[in-house]
């Protein structure tokens, strides 16, 4: 966890590039990650050269060349800022023509998977001052240890707080680490995000297996399949790739499979049967026109909108046995269209359907006031729903504005998720996820209860949701305990009525008489 210090440290670096007219937070994320990506070559060829001195080995691909030494971050961080400047904008003869940005769009595999998305990438940094204050500062940040410099990382993308397009939005990184939680992802998963963005949710399953399974990692099977394998995004915006690229990286992946497309379309057509585990906050109210769409999609729902058609995709690229944790918008568990209903009806008969967290309409805030829930299915081809668990989610931890303030202390999330059996009653009416996480527990169990429908938790047949049309709303099978209220009878309402407007005369009376 980022500490007080490291976040001043953090906001300064944020505060320089605002000062110095770098005012668009994406552009401010993306400059800070060449910069970080530059300063990770220079400490890797450090690194190496340390290696050399001590065996006596020369260096076997050095990323850079004895001639490209003023490109390096360790060099050109001590020259004056109009020098460093120029190293970066004008293209140098002994340098054989090229910059320090261009340099590190030709670095490859030694740079990782973030190398391989900076076409399109742009410097953006506007003077000297602004780039020596920046990257003086970065210089100062404890980037050798892999939790700081990811948790920096995520700190930094926290401040990304600005809507994208076709409604997409950060997912707030406790509502994600529930959902991981409840999946528990395990040792052998192949893990995706088919509308990855920043690779929230793919860097909070890598935490949670170095968490929980810190053992595995001395296993060299497990850290080439952690390291090349596990983690898998889909995202067609080039800016947040490079982003999810270097979150990843910062965190411990080095080779991620990122694909830059739209995972709808006919290019992604050939994903079939690929993952054991989905995790994923897919766009909403997004509409695509027919021919754009890859056909199989639509043979299980014929619909335009992608909150419907990214299910499909899931069930599609799904292996059968792999899981699915999904923030869908209210609107999918209910709406009565057609696509709607058979995306559904697929869901209960053909899969299993196993859990829907209902949440409250403030978790997007302040981006968007939508009512989410998040549906968690497994794909069997065979059926398999026999009670599907309902949970109304009342509080997150936060509140439910648009200042969406903590209720409870940042480090105690930790204890949260650590351990949720013994949170619930500290946590109670501020923040329902220790019980969520609970309850999903006894029911993996198969300890009974959950036939209170007056409560925030409980099972519903599946024969009741088919006979009310597979509609998942919470609302279609919570019941509502209303509080009897008795009221005075209006004969002694109209008389206590009468008495004070007697009163009232008798003042106006006596403040006529004072004045006259």
């Amino acid at each position: 966890m980022i500490t007080g210090e490291l976040k001043n440290q953090v906001d300064k670096i944020w505060n320089d590039f605002w000062t110095g007219g770098v005012s668009n937070p994406l552009t401010v994320i993306e400059q800070f990650t060449y910069l970080i990506f530059l300063k990770r070559l220079d400490d890797k060829q450090l690194k190496k050269e340390e290696e050399e001195n001590l065996m006596g080995i020369a260096i076997k691909n050095p990323i850079y060349t004895k001639e490209q030494k003023d490109l390096r971050w360790s060099q050109f961080k001590d020259k004056d800022p109009e020098v460093m400047f120029d190293l970066f904008t004008t293209p140098q003869e002994e340098l054989r023509g090229i910059t320090v940005f261009d340099f590190m769009k030709t670095v490859g595999r030694e740079g990782g998977i973030f190398s391989q998305y900076m076409k399109g990438a742009t410097f953006m940094i506007p003077t000297p001052q602004v780039l020596d204050k920046v990257v003086q500062k970065i210089d100062k940040l404890p980037l050798d240890s892999r939790d700081t410099k990811g948790d920096i990382y995520e700190y930094m993308l926290s401040k990304l707080s600005i809507a994208g397009k076709a409604g997409q939005f950060r997912t707030p990184k406790h509502i994600i680490r529930m959902m991981v939680h409840l999946m528990e992802p395990k040792k052998d998963d192949i893990i995706s995000d088919p509308a990855c963005g920043t690779a929230g949710f793919l860097v909070s399953a890598g935490e949670y297996l170095y968490e929980k399974h810190h053992d595995w990692f001395q296993e060299e099977e497990f850290r080439k399949h952690y390291d090349d394998k596990m983690f898998n995004g889909t995202e067609f915006d080039a800016s947040m790739l490079r982003i999810a690229a270097m979150n990843l990286q910062l965190h411990g992946v080095e080779h991620p499979s990122l694909i830059g497309k739209d995972a709808l379309s006919k290019s992604n057509g050939d994903v079939d049967d690929a993952y054991t585990l989905v995790l994923a906050n897919p766009p909403f109210k997004g509409s695509l026109d027919y021919d754009t769409v890859e056909s199989s999609l639509l043979k299980t729902t014929k619909t335009k909108k992608t909150e419907l058609l990214f299910l499909s995709l899931m069930l599609r690229t799904l292996k059968t046995g792999g899981r699915a944790a999904v923030i869908v918008p209210d609107g999918v568990l209910f709406g009565s269209s057609g696509a709607h209903k058979s995306i559904r009806e697929e869901l209960v008969e053909n899969q299993q359907l196993q859990g829907i967290i209902s949440m409250p309409s403030g978790v997007f805030k302040p981006y968007a006031g939508v009512s989410t829930a998040v549906l968690i299915f497994t794909k069997t081809n065979s059926g398999g729903t026999d009670n599907v668990w309902f949970y109304d989610m009342k509080a997150d931890g936060y509140s439910l504005d648009d200042k969406r303030n903590a209720l409870i202390d940042e480090e105690f999330f930790e204890k949260v998720f650590n351990e949720p059996e013994n949170a619930i009653e500290e946590t109670k009416g501020k923040c329902d996820i220790p019980e969520v996480l609970a309850d999903w527990k006894k029911l993996a169990k198969g300890e009974g209860g959950f036939s209170d429908r007056t409560s925030q938790s409980f099972l519903v047949p599946k024969k009741e949701i088919k006979d009310n049309g597979y509609d998942l709303s919470i609302n279609r099978y919570k019941e509502i305990v209303y509080e009897e209220v008795e009221y005075e009878k209006p004969e002694k309402l109209i008389a206590s009525i009468k008495e004070l407007d007697a009163e009232r005369l008798k003042s106006l009376s006596n403040l006529e008489k004072m004045i006259g």
